[in-house]
Formats: C-alpha cells, structure tokens, sequence
C-alpha cells in the first residue's frame, strides 16, 4: 500500500513539474493579439508577463463553453441543480451573519439583499468557488476556438486594463472559464463598468473581499434599472379562459392592470407594486409554473442574458426570505422534432419578426412566445406548443 502511494505521489509530482506540450497554432494566435493590444496603449513586456507560460489552449475551456448549463437545459432541470437545499440554508446563513453590511449595501443602492444573496449564492456557493483558472488563457482559449470568438476579444482589451492597474497580478488573475471573476463573477468589463471600493482601502478587490464584491452586483443592478419599489416577480395562476396572446415581453402592463383581468399569485397572498410595470412569462410552456415579472427581472437578465438564470436567482431570493417553492409542476419536455427542425422553427420564426432569441434548438421563454404570436397572426390555435404540424404550417408562412 505504501508503495502504491508512493508511486502515485511520483507520478502527480511528475505531472504538475512537466511543462505543457506548446500548440504552435495556439502560440500563433496568442501572438496575433500583440498589435491590437499595442494599439490599445499597453507595453509588450506587460504582453509578455499577461501570457507567460500559455502555450496550449485549455480543453476545459473548450468543454464548458459548449455545455453552458443555464443554456442548454431547461428552466426545470437547471432549477433542481441550482436553488438546492444547501444553497437556500447557506444564504439564510449568511444573511444573518452579514446583515449589517447587506443592509448598508441595500440602503445605498436601493437592491435587495436577498437579490444579492441569491447572486452571490449561484454564481460562486457563496465564495467558495470563484474559480481558479487562468483569465489570459481562457480569453485566449476563446479567441483560438468556439462561439464566444467575439465575447472574448471584447473583454481582452479589459483584461489588460486590470492588469496595467496592477489591481491582479497576471500570476493570480484568475476565474472561470469565460474570465467571470470574483465572489460575484464579473467579467473583466464590467469590472470596469462597476465594481466598486465598498472598504475603502483603495482597492476594488471582488475576489478577496466579499464587501466589495456585494456592493459591485448592487452597483451593477442599480444601474441596470433596478427599482427597490417591487420584487424581480411573481409565480402566477392565469384565470380560466385567459388571453394567451398576452403572454410575453411585448404586453407589459401594471400589476394592477393584470390583477383586474384575473392574475393571482399562486402563494394566495396580494401582488403590492401595483404601478408596477410586468409582463407574463411561461419559461417552460404553457403547460408549466407562469410568472409575472417586472423591470427588476430584466435588471438580472442584464446581469446573465438568461431566462433560466433569472428565475433561478429570484427563486433562490424568495427562499432565503422564507418563502415556498414553486407551486405548478414542471412539464415533461417531449418534443416531435429533431434537433435541426427545432432549429430551423426558430430560425423561420425569427426570420418573420417572432423573435426566438436565437436558433439554437433550445426552446425557452422567448421560443415560446415565438410560437403563440406566430399562432395568434396566423388565426389557428394558441396552444404555444412546438411540433412538426407547427413547422409545416410555419413553413407556409403567416
């Protein structure tokens, strides 16, 4: 046994002190970015220094970029994996032993804490995992391969920025695998845009100082049109015989004007923020839970351009304040189309102004408003639901 520890110790020691195989088609890219970094006013030995030691792409980079999970599952699997248990006690935990700070933060910001929380709680469990890889190498890594091409190239100049500020040092400037830095994973430009000095020590340190990185998010949300008036939402029962054509971000109407036509919140008690401004939202067809959202909604979409992620920070919010799980079940999802029809229904649908937002064979929220507008001009029935019958009809046109 003690042989076979041994061995296994040599052999980890072996692989953590043998450098990496270089990519000279990585190599090649990674110097390709010199003369737009010179241009944007950085020295090359800060060039040299940010990507010291990078010579191969990072293939976890690559893996997780394909498999972004708020993207490529539905609103319920990701909820199952997201507002856990664990995750509700912790921020209950922390709310409680940080409430001093959340209520200074909430009191100059105007967000609510349990927004933050819930932020904090999904986007690093709470500080526990900030991430640890290289932010160079996975903008690089981005760049040299996949979809994200464009986002990375924009948040590189910003990278540089950090580092020339010598706010992070190239050796510790770290985070995910798409650069999301902190106890609150910004990306490198919004770093820029908001993060925020909260201790006051000089330094705007969201990964060492949970103070900084709190009052950043609520920063950042304030800015993205946050109002301290009304919650992100509400999970809704629709009266019987409800209009299905106004379902969607396109019917914005005030709480109360949806109280009179019907809504009821699905916990029985009173919407309050009655000049609220809110549309409806089925995430998972309209056969699952509805929501009624508001602007402060779209102030965390702002933050992650994601239906499941918002819902799932909202959520997760309104358990650490002590409220109920969702009430309506989720729908099975079983879909009579293949991965290529679901992508073509989409990309049909947004060609004839039903915005999908985005052909990518996932149908979320927008995918299904999509379906019942498309329904509701073509005169046939709303039943918001994707099928081949649907994209033969679709294919006729409206």
């Amino acid at each position: 046994m003690r042989k076979t520890i041994a061995l296994a110790a040599a052999l980890a020691a072996l692989t953590f002190s043998t450098p990496a195989f270089a990519d000279k088609k990585f190599e090649a890219l990674v110097e390709s970015l010199w003369p737009r970094v010179k241009a944007a006013g950085f020295s090359r030995s800060l060039f040299d220094s940010a990507f010291a030691g990078i010579t191969e792409p990072d293939a976890t980079v690559l893996k997780l970029a394909s498999t972004q999970p708020e993207f490529t599952s539905t609103t319920s699997a990701y909820l199952a994996k997201a507002v856990t248990p664990i995750r509700i006690e912790t921020g209950k935990v922390e709310k409680q032993e940080e409430a001093a700070l959340l209520a200074a933060i909430e009191k100059k910001y105007g967000v609510d804490r349990h927004i933050l929380l819930g932020i904090w709680g999904m986007e690093s469990n709470f500080g526990k995992d900030k991430g640890s890889m290289s932010v160079m190498r996975s903008l690089a890594t981005l760049i040299y391969a996949g979809r994200k091409k464009k986002y990375a190239q924009e948040q590189l100049i910003a990278a540089f920025r950090i580092l020339q500020k010598g706010i992070r040092s190239p050796d510790n400037f770290t985070g995910s695998w798409a650069a999301a830095m902190g106890h609150t994973q910004f990306i490198p430009t919004s770093y820029l845009s908001y993060a925020v000095d909260w201790t006051g020590d000089g330094k705007r340190d969201i990964w060492g100082s949970k103070e900084d990185a709190l009052a950043s998010t609520a920063n950042y949300l304030a800015k993205a049109g946050w109002k301290s008036d009304r919650p992100w939402g509400w999970e809704v029962v629709l009266p019987d015989g409800f209009n299905r054509a106004m379902i969607g971000r396109s019917k914005w109407r005030t709480v109360a004007e949806w109280s009179k036509l019907g809504l009821k919140r699905a916990d029985g008690q009173k919407f309050g923020a009655a000049n609220a401004s809110a549309f409806v939202m089925i995430p998972q067809g309209i056969d699952g839970p509805v929501f009624l959202v508001t602007q402060n909604f779209m102030a965390i979409m702002d933050y992650n351009l994601s239906h499941s992620y918002a819902i799932a920070v909202g959520h997760l919010a309104d358990r650490i304040r002590g409220g109920g799980p969702i009430q309506a079940s989720w729908p099975e999802i079983s879909v009579n189309l293949s991965f290529e029809q679901r992508v073509e229904l989409q990309r049909r649908l947004s060609g004839m102004g039903f915005e999908t937002g985005g052909a990518d064979g996932r149908f979320g929220a927008r995918t299904y408003e999509a379906i019942i507008a498309f329904q509701r001009k073509a005169g046939i029935t709303m039943d918001g639901k994707p099928s081949l019958k649907l994209l033969e009809r679709v294919r006729k046109g409206v």
